[in-house]
């Protein structure tokens, strides 16, 4: 979603036009972010705002591959939550009790303002034998005022105490592609990844089988591409011009569903 759709919660250049045209051809397609705070009711209150209208069906979040995951590892099960709505609202949809009291799971994700009281009982937790579960690898997110500490950090510091790393299910774990590929029942031979990172969407992308596309519009500069060792299957400058190459009749990826 950032660095592809928007940027600094206005709407990148053709990002309207390209998702006007994967519904007038009928391609699936989902919006994905790693942020863990917000539900997709938010986020499509946040598209809108800045122009560009994505019905909620269409969100992917980490908080809900997340919650997709460990419905299938102990459904019904029990969680210690550190995290906003967008989180909470998965694992509750999903069946899960949210408790601090013999949880199965401790699962870490985003919050404005992190409680050493909560870290300290996520601590006690896992040491307790809860298993430790991230929704994403974020270190860092921003705000008016700078960076701020997120799940990534967090997890370190809980990692460092506990001695057990978390298990991270959001980008660059591929696991978030495949459970979007379920979502909207696509297969990854015939789906195409749009991505402005190249160390979790590329990455992740290509590791889950995906025709990978990356914009410079977010994170990667042009300038950066010589320091990874794997390459995205095509580049542009924004999504601006993927469009115009699809309105033009080209076919960079037969794709009947189209991801970010």
């Amino acid at each position: 979603m950032d660095g592809v759709l928007v940027h600094e919660n206005q709407a990148v250049k053709g990002a309207a036009e390209l998702l006007g045209y994967w519904r007038e051809n009928n391609l699936r397609f989902l919006v994905l972010t790693n942020n863990s705070i917000y539900t997709p009711r938010d986020l499509r209150a946040r598209l809108l705002a800045s122009g560009l209208d994505v019905p909620e069906e269409n969100i992917w979040t980490s908080a809900m591959a997340t919650a997709e995951f460990l419905a299938r590892q102990r459904p019904g099960g029990r969680t210690f939550v550190i995290g906003e709505a967008g989180l909470t609202t998965a694992l509750h949809d999903a069946g899960f009790i949210m408790t601090d009291q013999n949880p199965d799971y401790v699962v870490l994700g985003e919050t404005r303002t992190y409680s050493f009281e909560a870290i300290t009982k996520a601590i006690r937790l896992i040491e307790g034998g809860a298993k430790f579960i991230a929704t994403n690898p974020d270190a860092t997110g921003p705000s008016a005022e700078g960076l701020l500490p997120a799940t990534g950090a967090i997890a370190a510091l809980i990692s460092r105490a506990t001695n057990r790393e978390p298990y991270v299910v959001g980008k660059p774990n591929p696991m978030m592609f495949r459970s979007a590929l379920n979502r909207i029942d696509a297969h990854s031979e015939t789906t195409a990844m749009i991505g402005d990172r190249m160390d979790t969407d590329i990455v992740a992308g290509m590791e889950a089988g995906l025709l990978t596309a990356l914009v410079f519009t977010g994170i990667t500069a042009r300038d950066d591409m010589d320091t990874f060792p794997f390459r995205p299957d095509l580049q542009y400058p924004s999504v601006a011009n993927l469009h115009a190459e699809l309105a033009k009749g080209a076919q960079p990826a037969e794709a009947p569903a189209a991801k970010k």
